[in-house]
């Protein structure tokens, strides 16, 4: 479904508002994006995302992993082998969050260069020469 988004002439429905809320808490949070972009090379099991997503505590990756379940960005297979096998890979509805990505880390190169690099040179101006 198309629709025209001019949020710049400040014509921004409810409607528009709930969609873009529902695709920041979807992404929100410390742990979502490194795990999806750890699921980007294919399938891995809990103990290798455990792994790959360095500082994650294995409740935490739990709780993030049913969440992104959830919400399809993520699916879990079970395999029939003893003990269990559990793979998680991401889907390709997950995949669609790809641009919206990209176009988020882009915009966030550039507000990060816009905030420290103005901080950068009123910190610089306001730090006497004898110091």
């Amino acid at each position: 479904m198309e629709r025209d988004y001019n949020i710049q002439a400040g014509k921004c429905s409810i409607q528009d508002a709930l969609a873009i809320r529902d695709t920041l808490d979807l992404l929100n949070g410390k742990w979502k994006l490194p795990i999806m972009g750890a699921l980007l090379g294919g399938k891995k099991r809990f103990k290798e995302l455990e792994r790959a997503v360095t500082g994650i505590t294995p409740k935490m990756l739990s709780k993030e992993l049913r969440d992104l379940e959830l919400n399809q960005m993520v699916s879990r297979t079970v395999h029939d082998t003893l003990p269990p096998t559990v793979e998680y890979e991401i889907t390709e509805y997950g995949r669609s969050l790809d641009i919206v990505i990209i176009a988020m880390r882009d915009w966030g190169f550039l507000h990060r260069k816009r905030i420290f690099g103005e901080m950068t040179a009123t910190h610089s101006a306001e730090v006497p020469a004898s110091a």
